[in-house]
């Protein structure tokens, strides 16, 4: 099945519009951000479904993550997230522990950023792939090498260990650029 998750600044906002069934983890704990958006049983004790999410994905029950992320606060709209998407990043943002800690999922992590150094989305998200356990093992080839040294292991599954796919670090390597984007942006209208 596929796995979708949706980002948003306040996932109640939607969640309070929509009729939807809190999935559930061992039959009874509510999932932190799963649920289903069709008929399933529910617990009536709980809300909650009443089939664990991976037992009801062997059923065919279709769960979506509506996950909050505050990254995108203070993006007014499509149009302003489109432009800051689309906007050359100050990649050297990433060498400054001072911005690093504000940012989505690399906060602690400016020392390997800066050695690193990467310039491109696809580039940000090997960074990520690489703070995973599953890849870790790949930081000193990259860092004596390229990114290019690593292109072809980065994305393969893993069994033993947490990795990211490669769908998922790219989202969120272009979540950390819209970050470095509303960073410069706040800063320009301070000092104007």
């Amino acid at each position: 099945m596929t796995d979708i998750d949706i980002d948003f600044v306040d996932r109640n906002q939607i969640l309070d519009i929509i009729k939807n069934i809190p999935a559930s983890l061992d039959g009874n704990k509510k999932h932190n951000t799963g649920v289903y958006v069709q008929p399933i049983p529910i617990n009536p004790l709980t809300g909650n479904a009443n089939i664990d999410y991976k037992t009801a994905e062997d059923r065919g029950y279709f769960k979506i993550d509506f996950l909050n992320v505050s990254a995108y606060q203070g993006v007014r709209n499509e149009d302003h997230l489109v432009q800051l998407l689309n906007t050359e990043p100050l990649w050297d943002l990433l060498h400054e522990k001072e911005v690093c800690d504000q940012l989505f999922h690399v906060n602690g992590y400016h020392t390997l950023l800066k050695t690193l150094n990467p310039r491109t989305i696809e580039e940000l998200a090997m960074v990520l792939a690489m703070i995973r356990p599953g890849k870790k093992h790949l930081v000193p080839i990259c860092q004596d090498q390229s990114f290019q040294a690593i292109k072809d292991e980065i994305w393969v599954k893993t069994e033993d260990s947490y990795f990211f796919k490669q769908a998922h670090a790219i989202s969120y390597a272009a979540v950390i650029v819209v970050q470095l984007n509303l960073i410069c942006e706040k800063i320009n209208v301070e000092y104007s």
